[in-house]
């Protein structure tokens, strides 16, 4: 009998297994994949850390997610910056002082003001009822056509009109010239790998892969007194309220006879007719470490989500949150599962409030346990 079975091996589930193993209870871990780490899987490609489901950049403020991690290994220094790529014009993200002077040749922040503001005006949008409206109302005519517009079409499946204006809350707009895309003091590449770190996370723990819980729950259900479940909740309860949707991704990777395809980590495709998002070129995460002859890209796709596909986003729009809704109030009557992570909870989180989250259910499992 195990304290905790904990279905899923990526970033969430390890940080859970490791912390309740070090307070001295007993988890297994399994994972209906053949590998460790979840989507944050790495695999070594010509001496490249490929980063198989998209890109991963560490980036916190968060002192003591921070030092957890570096427990486990060591990050480099790498500084995400990425380039927008518009039918071949070339502009640094985030908006900053040299997206402006790209876009508009303005050389001063009061200069960089002026233009957005008298593109906001122009617009003469008060009360924005969609997303097109809403960036424009935000960032002017000129960032949106060039910069926003193709991309989050091709991001949501759908025309910007067609999205509700809460999904920009905000948009980060910097009088400054600096490409640094996480306002983060603490940010990097684990060195060797996500794989890696969460290898040795998992150290002494028993994992059991190629187990897929649902279809073996007559095996696993009673194995422990807890389920910690990192996967989708709708799932767990067969539907019972109906679908949750989710945007997928489609990853084509290729190896290069040659040593730099693009000279940078992330490169947007931000108009509508390029049908990938992204191309990543993994190199770069680690200063051009690997094969010096080759290198390895990875276009990346957005595709609607149908029942059977990797779900990466959770489409939390009204209809959506309050199907989730109902699926939280039933968890919170099931005394034998926890969810935990991006699909059990249903919520979009970066790798940092990942962890953070873990130790917020960590610290009161204990609390629990001890009272």
């Amino acid at each position: 009998m195990y304290d905790y079975l904990v279905v899923g091996a990526g970033l969430s589930g390890s940080v859970f297994a490791r912390i309740m193993t070090d307070k001295g209870y007993k988890c297994l871990v399994i994972d209906r994949r053949d590998h460790i780490a979840g989507n944050v899987y790495s695999e070594n490609i010509e001496g490249i850390e490929v980063h198989k489901y998209g890109p991963h950049i560490f980036h916190t403020d968060n002192e003591r997610v921070w030092n957890f991690l570096n427990k486990y290994t060591s990050f480099n220094h790498f500084v995400y910056s990425p380039v927008a790529n518009y039918k071949g014009e070339f502009y640094n993200l985030p908006f900053n002082m040299n997206t402006f002077y790209q876009l508009w040749k303005v050389k001063t922040p009061e200069e960089a003001k002026r233009k957005i503001e008298e593109q906001v005006i122009e617009s003469g949008i008060n009360e924005p009822k969609n997303l097109e409206e809403q960036a424009v109302s935000l960032v002017g005519k000129d960032i949106y056509e060039k910069l926003i517009k193709g991309y989050t079409s091709k991001q949501w499946g759908c025309d910007c009109k067609e999205l509700p204006a809460f999904i920009i809350k905000r948009l980060p707009v910097r009088f400054v010239f600096d490409n640094n895309y996480f306002n983060h003091p603490y940010q990097g590449i684990p060195i060797g790998g996500y794989t890696k770190l969460v290898e040795k996370m998992l150290d002494g723990i028993e994992v059991r892969l190629d187990v897929d819980y649902l279809k073996e729950k007559d095996t696993y259900e009673n194995i422990a007194k807890k389920i910690v479940y990192t996967g989708t909740i709708d799932e767990y309860y067969d539907y019972c309220f109906g679908e949750l949707e989710y945007r997928s991704l489609r990853f084509e990777t290729e190896v290069l006879d040659i040593p730099n395809y693009q000279g940078i980590a992330g490169m947007n495709y931000t108009d509508s007719e390029t049908p990938y998002t992204r191309i990543v070129e993994h190199k770069h995460f680690e200063f051009s470490k690997g094969n010096a002859d080759k290198t390895v890209i990875t276009r990346e796709y957005p595709n609607r989500w149908e029942k059977g596909d990797e779900p990466y986003y959770p489409i939390n729009n009204d209809k959506n949150n309050e199907l989730y809704e109902k699926y939280r109030k039933k968890a919170e009557s099931d005394d034998k599962v926890i969810f935990a992570g991006r699909l059990g909870k249903y919520k979009y989180y970066d790798m940092d409030k990942a962890v953070a989250d873990i130790f917020e259910l960590t610290d009161s499992l204990d609390g629990r346990n001890k009272g």
